[in-house]
């Protein structure tokens, strides 16, 4: 299944992000700036002016203009038909600069759109590259309630009715944010990487049993939503009778692969009076110790065959 991306759908994406506004072109909005059945390695996708091999969307900075001015009325003419020679699909005119008549002129001649933003072109090009990539990986949709928790993208799943959305209104309610109810989007941005998004219809909402459909940002305010997040650990609530493969000194912590990156996972056994938000917690500053080097149970072994080395000497 292929993925296309017109100029309108990335004009309402990153316009309050980027600062875009129309310059020229509104009406060619639904023009095709890529489709990921185009597999030509000969054209990137961003990037700054480049009239051998054009970009498809160019982004023009200071430099850029200041080279564009500093020639002659033909040589400009040459460039700007290198510019919009059909390869570029979209022109980006970075730090609002004021678009001279000449690329307004061009860009109309030649039916390609121009777009103004506030960033430097350097800003520009990343989070457009950061959006692209995105934008075209292959996503995989997983069930179960995806949360920042300390600054760490945690997916909590489980099995149906086993506590997940109400594990979730509790850790809320300590102050962490929700990303995803029952269907998160991930997207291999990076070979280690996923990114986490919420569908569109499902953004903002929660599901509790008994409560039925919650609004988090209308309850807890703005800031207890967050758009997306890095997958780095897994936690499985599962029932304490199930729960009988566990090794006591090292835990549940095993890898999980997902679009061939390994996530850490972690499995808490739900029993009554088990505290699950406190131990999620838990998982979730371990997990960043053991991310800095530090293990645990490395460290209680070590000191333990320390005590035996002095006992025996």
């Amino acid at each position: 299944m292929s993925t296309t991306l017109d100029i309108r759908t990335l004009h309402h994406d990153l316009e309050e992000k980027l600062g875009l506004e129309w310059v020229s072109g509104h009406k060619l909005d639904d023009h095709c700036v890529h489709s990921s059945k185009d597999h030509s390695l000969e054209v990137s996708l961003v990037g700054q002016l480049n009239l051998i091999n054009p970009h498809r969307i160019q982004v023009l900075g200071r430099k850029e203009f200041g080279y564009l001015d500093s020639l002659g009325k033909n040589s400009r003419d040459d460039a700007l038909r290198q510019l919009f020679s059909g390869q570029s699909k979209l022109v980006i005119i970075a730090n609002k600069i004021q678009a001279p008549p000449y690329l307004v002129a061009a860009a109309r001649d030649k039916q390609v759109p121009l777009l103004s933003c506030q960033l430097s072109s350097q800003e520009t090009i990343r989070n457009l590259q950061y959006y692209l990539s995105s934008y075209f990986s292959e996503k995989i949709t997983l069930h179960g309630v995806f949360m920042e928790v300390m600054g760490t993208g945690v997916l909590i799943t489980g099995e149906s009715s086993i506590g997940k959305s109400e594990l979730a209104l509790e850790l809320l309610t300590r102050g962490h944010r929700l990303i995803a109810d029952d269907a998160t989007e991930f997207a291999r941005i990076s070979p280690d990487t996923l990114n986490g998004t919420c569908p569109e219809m499902l953004r903002d909402f929660l599901e509790v049993r008994g409560l039925g459909i919650l609004n988090v940002r209308a309850m807890f305010g703005d800031s207890a939503i967050k758009q997306s997040r890095n997958l780095r650990l897994i936690i499985v609530l599962q029932d304490l009778e199930e729960a009988t493969e566990i090794d006591r000194l090292h835990g549940s912590r095993q890898l999980r692969s997902i679009q061939d990156v390994d996530i850490p996972e972690v499995t808490l056994p739900v029993a009554p009076g088990r505290n699950l938000a406190v131990l999620l917690e838990a998982a979730v500053r371990n997990h960043i110790l053991i991310a800095k080097g530090y293990d645990a149970s490395a460290a209680f072994i070590a000191r333990q065959k320390q005590r035996l080395e002095k006992v025996h000497t």
